[in-house]
């Protein structure tokens, strides 16, 4: 256990891991937007529940909805295994639940499908997360905040620039950290007084569970679909209860470097998604996935060693400045600035340059690919040229953003 002593024992949490991630498509064409790949080897969905399980915190329902079977399947085989009596991840879904229970309709309804989960646990906290943010975070350290405050929500906030304020919740606080408004996805942000920047929600929120319950039950009696930003959050000010703000970057982890504070990165969009990845593979890098004090967990998998091979005529199999997974291997050819997933391989005279592969891509032989992104199981033919002629690019069927990143989907 890396947080404070006995969080566990009166907190249960509940991640809201339904979303489609539409921005992401085709990366989401077959699975929910906690399930894509990040670094190689991890699942988005792995940070926050790495948060929560170092924090202390091990009764966690992970609500699960679209394209859920390989995000349950990946919880089960990893998660639903590493705890002991009386601890759980578990994933339930609405579409594998009683034929009685509807799809989630927003974020506070997903709750209260499930608010008997929260009745039967006895616990007098519930912390509310999402499922598809990079970040370290110390929830614990959230949860003492909620106690001196005596407060009824606390909702975890960072800075943010005003142009990129209008895509989340925006809170104004008074000089006690209290919020005095709130509004979700502005056109027009209220900015922190004397800056060009403004306080933003993270989705993740920690509720006294008698206030929750009580909220839940209020609010289905005035909106249909319940979502937190939109309605509880507003509502909840109205009536005057006790809602205050937690600055994320007071937020302190062990083996937490300086550069690393205030790191949280919202990777709902294909370049948000592809600069965050590639941002691990710098000399130093914002976010250390190498500190051991505070682990980043996920199903590790039976694999051997990544290797480089010198291929049958000579060429040497190398790969520089990557992050490069188990069971990779690279035959006589060149890996530079990229991130190849689980299983691997790239044959000779082949160079692959600023891209992530996804796990058991295959790329032949004679391949260039630059600036790309290669869903899992892709096979790469002989010859093929990707990241270098849009135009071709898109002919083939791929995906290619505004900035210039490539991505090659399954075809099954």
């Amino acid at each position: 256990m890396f947080g404070q002593d006995n969080v566990e024992k009166n907190t249960i949490a509940m991640v809201l891991a339904g979303g489609k991630g539409e921005q992401l498509w085709p990366l989401t064409m077959r699975r929910a937007q906690p399930s894509v790949t990040f670094a190689g080897k991890y699942k988005l969905i792995d940070f926050v529940l790495s948060n929560l399980f170092n924090s202390g915190i091990r009764k966690v329902y992970i609500l699960t909805q679209y394209r859920a079977f390989s995000l349950n399947k990946h919880i089960r085989e990893s998660w639903g295994k590493w705890t002991g009596l009386g601890e759980f991840f578990v994933a339930i879904s609405p579409e594998t639940s009683s034929e009685s229970e509807k799809w989630f309709k927003g974020t506070a309804d997903a709750i209260l499908q499930y608010l008997r989960f929260v009745e039967s646990s006895n616990a007098d906290y519930v912390a509310i997360f999402g499922a598809d943010h990079i970040y370290r975070m110390d929830v614990s350290q959230m949860i003492n905040q909620h106690r001196l405050n005596r407060a009824d929500l606390t909702i975890a906030a960072i800075e943010v620039p005003a142009s990129e304020a209008r895509r989340f919740g925006v809170l104004a606080v008074d000089d006690e950290g209290r919020v005095r408004s709130f509004e979700e996805k502005p056109e027009c942000p209220e900015a922190i007084s004397g800056c060009e920047t403004c306080l933003a929600s993270m989705g993740n929120y920690i509720f006294s569970t008698k206030k929750l319950i009580e909220v839940l039950q209020e609010a289905k009696k005035r909106h249909e679909n319940l979502d937190f930003g939109r309605h509880v959050i507003p509502m909840m000010l109205e009536c005057r209860e006790r809602v205050f703000a937690y600055d994320f970057k007071n937020n302190v982890i062990p083996g937490f470097k300086s550069e690393e504070r205030g790191y949280w990165k919202d990777v709902g969009t294909l370049d948000a998604y592809y600069h965050a990845n590639m941002d691990l593979i710098k000399c130093t890098p914002q976010l250390d996935l190498y500190n051991y004090k505070w682990p980043i967990l996920t199903n590790q998998g039976n694999l051997p060693p990544a290797k480089t091979v010198t291929d049958s005529e000579g060429n040497s199999g190398v790969n520089l400045e990557s992050h490069v997974s188990g069971g990779c291997v690279t035959s006589g050819a060149t890996v530079c600035r990229s991130i190849l997933g689980p299983s691997c391989r790239v044959r000779s005279h082949s160079l692959v340059e600023d891209s992530i592969l996804f796990e058991n891509v295959q790329v032949g032989r004679q391949v260039k690919i630059k600036k790309a992104i290669i869903d899992r199981g892709v096979v790469i033919p002989d010859r093929t040229v990707i990241g270098y002629d849009r135009d071709e690019d898109l002919r083939r069927g791929y995906t290619v953003t505004d900035s210039g990143i490539v991505v090659v989907p399954r075809k099954e």
